[in-house]
């Protein structure tokens, strides 16, 4: 049987696509020993507000920007609760607010303060939510070459787990190489999501938005539905 590997950064409430690469695979790294980046999606996403896509996102404590994300925490003054008001406000007229909303309140008021470990509670939520089984782990967590980038971090992560196939959101289609996994008796794939297309109070679905906007708009049967909606290449 083959043994399935996803890698990606721990994203806060990441898109679909991350969900769907979550449930097809038998292993997902969360990448957490990775430095941190202030203009990529581990603490922050997109959501509905008046039509328009716009920002939420978690506050960090002041520290060194060479600290992987393992190692950062949630600013001592990170407002919990505001960031739920906001997030109401957007949604609370949405068709299944009340439904699905509890699950995403309950993600956001979680005490913890280790970004890695506050993200990480966030996705073995979701998970559960939509019934999504795979085993998660942390890279921290991982014996490697801790000086490996890039592809090759993927593979030695690959090694660790002994996996025959590693998959990769569309978007890194040009990073890596099939060559290099077959020469190490993996088969490298790419996961393409399809539009869902479901509608916004009414309006063309704005694509790529958190998972939280595809929980106000579609019931929670339907997002696990979704859960099946992508191609392979």
């Amino acid at each position: 049987m083959t043994h399935k590997v996803a890698i990606m950064q721990p994203y806060f409430l990441p898109y679909m696509g991350y969900w769907q690469l979550i449930a097809n695979v038998d292993e997902f790294v969360i990448y957490d020993n990775i430095q941190y980046t202030k203009k990529g999606w581990i603490t922050r996403n997109r959501f509905l507000l008046n039509g328009k896509d716009e920002m939420f996102s978690l506050s960090l404590k002041a520290d060194s920007d060479f600290l992987p994300v393992f190692k950062r925490y949630l600013s001592p003054d990170f407002d919990r609760e505001k960031l739920i008001r906001q997030l109401q406000g957007a949604y609370q007229k949405a068709p299944y607010y009340k439904e699905n909303f509890g699950i995403i309140e309950e993600i956001i008021r979680n005490r913890e303060q280790n970004l890695s470990a506050y993200i990480s509670n966030s996705i073995h939520k979701i998970c559960a939510y939509l019934d999504i089984k795979t085993y998660l782990m942390p890279s921290s967590q991982i014996q490697g070459n801790e000086d490996s980038k890039g592809q090759d971090k993927v593979l030695d992560i690959c090694a660790a787990l002994d996996a025959d196939e590693y998959i990769n959101p569309i978007g890194g289609l040009e990073l890596y190489d099939r060559e290099s996994f077959a020469r190490e008796d993996i088969k490298l794939t790419f996961l393409r999501s399809r539009p869902l297309g479901y509608q916004q109070f009414g309006s063309p679905c704005l694509p790529h938005l958190s998972i939280l906007d595809v929980l106000m708009f579609n019931s929670r049967a339907q997002v696990i539905g979704y859960l099946n909606e992508f191609d392979i290449i």
